[in-house]
């Protein structure tokens, strides 16, 4: 009996150390989000002061981890150079110019929104407009949206989703690839369009952001935009105006989007005459790099990444009388995880590969930073086996299972069920595969480097509590300055769980003489 007594008393003992500790790292990890996402940062637009006041912290705490720098000449700062683009959305116009009859406006900063990024855009253009369906190129799959469609000279359209029977991975591959092939194909534009039970961002706060200041990288070598191309999206309210006199009217291709039928692409009768009011400059923002050395001689140049992107939007439109877009969730959160992790790793046995933390620059503007970061890393090319990124994980909920963006492509897929069973988590679908989230997240940067990649949220699924929480957060403060540190349902708790679900895959990476590979199903696996 009393060594049952002690036993039982040692365990909890052990348990409530346990929970201790879980919360004073949930405290910290707050603590952390509290500094970056206070208005003091002014939103850590990329590059701004506000942006590089954060960075500071960020450095200070890998001092305060004991982290080594593997940024440039031995800091912890990559720095990388920016082009900046911002539009005058009401100085610029558009009209629709039909084969015959009246020529139509559409209001400029109203009804079509011109793109900032990815590359200059042109001061004026005229070109005639192709429907191209979903606007997915997948020849090898047999399927083209593109076959029998010339678009050479013209302005593409299209529209969000994707025929049913094509995996989600498939369809984001090809969307990540379609401004490179429309490139090469010789078009002059893209306008895409958002079914309207599909859109993410009410357009009322798409029309607030669309001022702010586009980017991209200064080297043209890693542009993926051409210079000079249109891009744009339209109103899904104002969108029947491209399909006047056409085959189809907006509301059925819309419809057919949203049941994920297959759509047939079509000429438009209509042309499209446009100018672009634009304002350039260029800026400079660091990525922000510490490594943990691994312990073992014949893995420790081998690297596992860990990463997170700083930046958020800056300060923009107000929205009910607060203009400071604070990106608390997005990604202030992502960060505090990843210096959680890089604590939680230095406290333990030293896993056998190095690990790399890297924070970067650019996010809301394309990727732009973990781009630069994925193509010129500061470790031999060939070294990184794997990424594990946060963006935005939302700890609005019971951690109960987790989404792992990627699970699919590679053998880090396996790793991510393994460690989440022996955490008694599972591994959940992505229950909105059209969203594209694993092409609009840093790891996918790394994805387009041969990196196998994985990306992390908490699970949920289709028709429950949790995907309610989910739909209501992105509709209310998604890119909006409500995502700040007054917002309430904030789990802490619960993500520094997820925190040791992430860090326990970096740590079997790490430890785990063969390193990850692609499987020969993916949609992503480099060609040989």
């Amino acid at each position: 009996m009393k060594t049952f007594l002690t036993l039982a008393l040692t365990a909890l003992v052990a348990t409530a150390a346990s929970a201790e500790t879980l919360t004073a790292r949930a405290h910290r990890w707050w603590d952390d989000i509290k500094v970056m996402a206070d208005d003091s940062m002014q939103g850590r637009q990329t590059g701004s002061t506000g942006y590089m006041r954060a960075a500071e912290f960020v450095i200070e705490r890998f001092h305060a981890e004991g982290l080594t720098p593997a940024g440039h000449i031995h800091g912890f700062e990559q720095p990388v150079d920016f082009e900046t683009q911002t539009i005058n959305q009401t100085a610029s116009s558009a009209d629709l110019l039909p084969t015959d009859g009246k020529a139509r406006a559409l209001k400029a900063g109203e009804d079509i929104l011109v793109s900032a990024g990815g590359a200059p855009r042109p001061a004026q253009i005229t070109a005639p407009l192709v429907f191209a369906g979903y606007g997915l190129h997948l020849p090898k799959a047999g399927y083209d949206d593109f076959s029998g469609i010339d678009v050479k000279g013209k302005i593409v359209v299209v529209i969000s989703g994707g025929p049913a029977n094509l995996p989600g991975p498939l369809k984001a591959a090809a969307r990540a690839e379609r401004i490179k092939f429309l490139g090469r194909a010789g078009a002059v534009g893209l306008i895409s369009l958002t079914a309207p039970k599909q859109v993410e961002i009410p357009w009322a706060r798409q029309k607030l952001l669309a001022g702010q200041t586009g980017m991209y990288l200064a080297d043209k070598t890693l542009r993926e935009t051409p210079d000079g191309m249109y891009l744009a999206s339209v109103d899904p309210e104002q969108a029947q105006a491209l399909f006047e006199g056409a085959p189809s009217s907006f509301a059925e291709l819309a419809a057919e989007s949203d049941a994920s039928a297959p759509i047939e692409g079509f000429d438009l009768p209509l042309r499209l005459r446009a100018t672009v009011v634009a304002a350039h400059g260029m800026v400079k923002s660091p990525n922000l790099v510490a490594k943990l050395e691994g312990s073992d001689p014949r893995f420790r140049d081998q690297y596992v990444v860990v990463s997170a992107h700083l930046d958020h939007l800056g300060v923009g439109a107000p929205i009910n009388g607060d203009a400071i877009y604070n990106g608390a969730m997005d990604d202030a959160s992502g960060v505090a995880s990843v210096l959680d992790i890089a604590d939680h790793l230095r406290l333990g046995p030293r896993p056998k590969r190095s690990i790399l933390f890297v924070i970067v620059t650019g996010e809301e503007k394309g990727l732009l930073g973990s781009h630069f970061f994925a193509a010129n890393p500061i470790v031999p090319k060939g070294s990184i086996v794997a990424d594990l990124n946060f963006d935005m994980p939302l700890p609005l909920w019971p951690l109960r299972s987790v989404i792992a963006q990627g699970d699919g492509e590679s053998t880090l897929g396996d790793v991510a069920r393994q460690v989440a069973a022996a955490q008694g988590l599972s591994v959940a679908p992505d229950p909105l595969p059209d969203r594209n989230s694993f092409i609009r997240t840093d790891q996918f940067s790394f994805v387009k480097e041969g990196i196998p990649s994985l990306a992390f949220k908490f699970g949920f699924a289709k028709g429950t509590k949790e995907f309610q929480i989910e739909h209501d957060w992105r509709a209310t403060r998604y890119h909006a300055p409500s995502d700040d540190l007054t917002q309430p349902g904030i789990l802490k708790n619960e993500a520094i769980k997820l925190d040791d679900y992430v860090a326990g895959i970096a740590l079997k990476v790490a430890d785990t003489p063969a390193a990850p590979q692609w499987l020969a199903t993916s949609s992503f696996k480099p060609e040989s």
